[in-house]
């Protein structure tokens, strides 16, 4: 399979290795992407497997609290402009209640819900506003929950969107604790919320990059199995520090878990606390954004 300079540069986003290892990468494994991203991390030259999706789309990442019912939704225009338009912000946060209002099973069943406050549906009411910004606008995607206590948070004016749900135990008020917790999602972006839902594959592909990675170091290829297996033991702690939330360092105090700070904290307030789930949204992750040459456009226009 061929591959192509935007690949490589792609690849190089990625996982942060130099054009010319990544190159090699592709060209080792005929251009598959997910193969490059392993082929790397078995030379010791990735440092993780975890791929961030790039930002490459506008609008905005929107979380609140609408009558009791924790919301998160993504809705998606073509400029960074749109963000700031008060009619489109007011549109996302329509689109919030009418998620809050009607709980809707998926995406498909949300656009043919009445959007908040008016006879027209989510579709509709889209449609709309494609003709008043001008832009094409889309409703990408949303979560919701209505147990327990939902805490919202928005980063950077609707870059990111978290909503943290937490089980409470006692008559306490956990909002710094909860923005606390979205924060730092919002910052590492855990792959998981907890060790106990790191799958087995997830391990046993762990433990094979780490063992392949040894093999092609010198100073550990000829230490005892026993040996290497004790330190692939270790690493998978370190695994679980790195990509489970619970068991990161909380950012704000690098002694304590996260688990252990929202343990702490919510004993200090004379309750309990425990985190159900958490949603973290962030603007155009995923989405390949058109890369546009305005010099041409306008040339193009001119007729030149």
């Amino acid at each position: 399979m061929a591959f192509t300079a935007k690949d490589v540069q792609a690849l190089r986003e990625m996982t942060g290795v130099g054009m010319m290892d990544c190159k090699k990468a592709l060209t080792e494994t005929d251009g598959d992407m997910n193969k490059a991203v392993e082929y790397l991390r078995e030379k010791g030259l990735a440092a993780s497997q975890k791929k961030a999706g790039r930002i490459a789309a506008e609008g905005m990442a929107y979380a609140a609290v609408v009558d009791g019912v924790g919301v998160v939704v993504e809705v998606n225009a073509e400029t960074d402009f749109v963000a700031k338009n008060e009619k489109f912000v007011d549109f996302v946060k329509g689109v919030a209640a009418t998620v809050a209002a009607n709980k809707p099973a998926d995406l498909e069943a949300l656009m043919a819900c009445k959007y908040a406050g008016t006879d027209l549906t989510v579709t509709e009411q889209q449609q709309e506003m494609v003709l008043v910004i001008g832009e094409n606008i889309k409703v990408r995607r949303f979560a919701f929950y209505t147990e327990g206590v939902s805490v919202p948070y928005i980063h950077a004016g609707g870059k990111i969107g978290v909503l943290v749900n937490l089980e409470v135990t006692g008559d306490i008020d956990v909002t710094e604790i909860g923005k606390d917790v979205a924060m730092q999602i919002a910052a590492l972006n855990p792959r998981f919320l907890d060790k106990s839902e790191v799958s087995q594959d997830v391990l046993d592909e762990e433990k094979k990059i780490m063992l392949v990675q040894m093999e092609n170091d010198p100073k550990m290829a000829a230490k005892p199995e026993k040996v290497k297996e004790g330190i692939v033991a270790g690493k998978l702690g370190k695994f679980y520090k790195e990509n489970c939330l619970l068991q990161q360092e909380f950012v704000k105090d690098g002694s304590v878990s996260v688990e252990q700070y929202i343990q702490n904290s919510a004993k200090a307030l004379g309750g309990a606390v425990t985190l159900k789930a958490a949603s973290r949204f962030e603007k155009g992750e995923g989405i390949e954004k058109k890369q546009e040459n305005f010099a041409e456009e306008i040339a193009k226009q001119l007729g030149k």
